[in-house]
């Protein structure tokens, strides 16, 4: 993909809800983890992580469960930058993006 496919699918400085939901969607598929187990791992219920993506609002601990455990940082989560990402990272939210957008 080029840069500018990249930007259009990671939804680059869009700060919406629904952008930041789409992302936080695929940072978890990306995981591949359910929502139960990233609500265990942050350490919290598992509807409260359900609503945090659906409003396109992660907290704090699920950023950084995000970033600690799976390199995916603050800035892919909250405004769709990619290029500080570990190659291997942004190729995984490539493809979670790509079929969320199917």
């Amino acid at each position: 993909m080029t840069h500018d496919e990249l930007e259009k699918l990671f939804r680059h400085g869009d700060t919406t809800p629904d952008a930041i939901s789409t992302r936080l969607i695929a940072a978890r598929v990306s995981t591949g983890l359910r929502q139960n187990e990233i609500a265990s791992a942050v350490g919290i219920p598992k509807q409260t992580y359900h609503s945090q993506e659906s409003r396109g609002a992660p907290s704090i601990k699920a950023g950084r469960y995000f970033y600690r455990a799976h390199g995916i940082d603050f800035n892919y989560l909250f405004f769709g930058d990619f290029l500080q990402l570990a190659p291997d990272v942004r190729d995984r939210l490539t493809v979670a993006l790509i079929a969320a957008s199917k």
